[in-house]
């Protein structure tokens, strides 16, 4: 089984109120998308590694492809973006692929093996965390309503597919879909659930750049 990484990195990261897209903020002394690159390529696990980047960032290119990356020029949206990815990757060469939001640098290498191991009997697998709060509909600032948390989730990533599968129910896909996950159930694929983390988190506010560095230095013993 031949398994490349995806790693998604052309969107704008609007909410995380910053004149720098976040994959390229500062985190302890490198950018994130350095750190989540590395987070996946020190696992081992993965013949060929993919970045797609925004069409304003291409520039950035030729420092990635001398490290061995192929980059791939992001699309309009997400989906767009992923498929631009996934038609990087050779099918002769790559049986699987893991696609990962390069805005979860605090990825570990534990998730990426369950993700891997768990593609042995499902075309599908993702990391999610159950649903532990107490969970409420609202308007206008009032409480409308609770949820019933049972059977409920919180998607991570990386996620991973057999290639082939993933590419077909991406061509189908009409868009709109959250993520790649959803994408495939459209497709009538089954998808493992393994266990996530709770340090995996994805930097959307200015207040996770804190939190991911100090999960980082911690790591780090430092």
């Amino acid at each position: 089984m031949t398994i490349a990484a995806l790693i998604v990195a052309a969107g704008r990261g609007t909410r995380a109120n910053s004149a720098t897209p976040k994959q390229w903020c500062d985190l302890g002394g490198r950018t994130v998308a350095d750190i989540t690159l590395s987070a996946l390529r020190d696992t081992g696990c993965f013949s060929a590694i993919v970045l797609v980047l925004h069409a304003d960032d291409m520039k950035r290119r030729a420092a990635f492809e001398y490290e061995g990356v192929i980059v791939a020029k992001g699309g309009a949206d997400r989906a767009e973006s992923v498929r631009n990815g996934l038609a990087a990757l050779d099918p002769a060469k790559v049986t699987k692929v893991l696609i990962h939001d390069v805005a979860r640098p605090c990825v570990t290498g534990q998730i990426v093996i369950d993700v891997i191991a768990a593609l042995d009997t499902a075309p599908g697998a993702a990391p999610a965390l159950p649903v532990s709060d107490a969970l409420w509909t609202g308007k206008n600032g009032r409480v409308t309503g609770a949820v019933d948390r049972r059977g409920l989730y919180r998607a991570q990533t990386p996620q991973g597919f057999e290639l082939a599968a993933i590419r077909a129910a991406h061509a189908a896909h009409p868009g709109g879909a959250a993520d790649d996950v959803e994408v495939a159930r459209a497709a009538g694929l089954a998808v493992a659930i393994v266990p996530g983390d709770d340090d995996n988190l994805k930097i959307t506010l200015p207040g996770d750049f804190d939190r991911a560095e100090r999960i980082l230095r911690a790591r780090n013993g430092h």
